[in-house]
């Protein structure tokens, strides 16, 4: 008890907020829809649980006349790792998995796991010198890229991932669940030695099919059962009912001007959320989801892993999530990595986010940051891909000049 009131006392009481200031977002996020730079967003901001500003601006989808809406349903890309890392951190406090556990343990193809490495003109496929590890995929310190780089990329084309596979990433469109996905991505060779160096990949994939194989049950229902259900996060899923198409964002692209066209069909525009196989549950990639409910999310990992009498983590747990486990190997100047979120270490590393913070944002373009010294969730939601736009930097910005003492 005497710790628990020692944290409490650490945390600031929360700041007030300058409506006037506030309404500036309003003006920026028109000023983008007209510029035709956006077709549309939506800002939601948190403070202790309670929204202190939420705005849709603009188009869902513009061609079709609809309104962007605070209930727009967005492809979240790799917001979903931060679910899916939850996902395997609460098997880890039931016992089912140790984070020490190498990944061969769930995936054989993974004992065998090799590296290219670059030699002048030639490349050399060398072994990994230890075991790959569920911390080295929660952490994105395995070595593991999306399989683009020209050293690897043509061995990751002929397995159906890599540039085959959108912009490396996408598998709502495979016929075949994650885990064969999985195991065959344990077959080629990586980028980097495990620990030795921070590589964005398909770490939380595999992550997802270890969820898969350590619980039995498919991630899909693992999630909904576990983890959006007990939320009460209604619209967060893998693959969209055809009968709420109209729902769902529209994705938009940058041309050289910097304004928007529509995305074409496809992996590497509008995807294969409602009418794909709906096989391939990629848990580093492939939920959907809207503005309130991944707020909800974040807000439950704020108050340390409980909201509404629904625990989902441990505060001890919720602690690894959000503090820095691997040193500069992300970033030296202040940035670093979790099991699951980046983190802000120093203020100024990060805009005006609080030494603390944590977040992370998803290939279409869409961001999000929790602030515990603020009593903060941020989050920002839009469908651009390519991005050339800055407004998902401008938003967190324009919420701090806000705050007032």
């Amino acid at each position: 008890m005497i710790l628990a009131a020692t944290l409490a006392l650490a945390v600031p009481a929360p700041a007030t907020f300058s409506t006037e200031r506030l309404a500036r977002i309003d003006k920026v996020f028109q000023q983008y829809v007209d510029e035709n730079r956006i077709g549309g967003a939506v800002g939601l901001v948190l403070q202790d649980g309670k929204p202190i500003y939420e705005r849709a601006a603009g188009w869902a989808d513009k061609e079709a006349g609809t309104r962007m809406a605070p209930n727009t349903i967005f492809r979240i890309a790799s917001q979903t790792k931060a679910i899916t890392s939850v996902a395997i951190l609460s098997l880890m406090e039931e016992g089912k998995l140790n984070i020490t556990d190498p990944v061969s343990r769930f995936i054989p193809s993974f004992a065998s796991s090799r590296v290219a490495v670059g030699n002048g003109a030639r490349v050399d496929i060398v072994p990994v010198k230890r075991p790959i590890t569920i911390r080295d995929l929660l952490t994105h310190t395995a070595g593991i890229s999306y399989g683009t780089e020209p050293t690897i990329a043509s061995q990751y084309q002929a397995k159906g991932l890599g540039p085959a596979a959108g912009f490396g990433w996408f598998t709502a469109d495979k016929d075949e669940p994650i885990c064969d996905t999985m195991e065959r991505l344990g077959t080629l060779p990586f980028v980097a030695q495990p620990g030795e160096a921070w590589v964005y990949g398909y770490n939380t994939d595999i992550l997802g099919c270890i969820v898969e194989k350590a619980s039995g049950t498919p991630l899909d229902v693992f999630i909904k059962t576990r983890l959006t259900g007990p939320l009460g996060m209604k619209d967060t899923q893998f693959f969209l009912p055809p009968d709420q198409r109209s729902r769902l964002a529209a994705v938009y692209s940058h041309g050289s001007d910097g304004k928007i066209v529509r995305a074409p069909d496809g992996p590497r525009g509008q995807g294969a959320y409602v009418d794909g196989p709906r096989k391939s549950f990629a848990g580093g990639a492939g939920l959907l989801s809207t503005a309130q409910d991944y707020a909800h999310f974040l807000e439950m990992i704020r108050r340390g892993g409980a909201i509404d009498g629904v625990r989902i983590l441990s505060p001890r747990t919720v602690a690894l999530m959000t503090t820095n486990q691997v040193g500069a190997l992300h970033s030296p100047s202040g940035m670093g990595y979790g099991y699951g979120f980046e983190t802000t270490d120093r203020y100024g590393a990060n805009g005006m986010d609080s030494a603390g913070a944590f977040g992370w944002a998803g290939a279409y373009s869409s961001t999000y940051r929790v602030d515990p010294e603020s009593h903060l969730v941020v989050v920002f939601m839009v469908q651009i891909l390519p991005n050339t736009t800055d407004l998902g930097r401008k938003f967190p910005t324009l919420v701090y000049q806000a705050m007032e003492p």
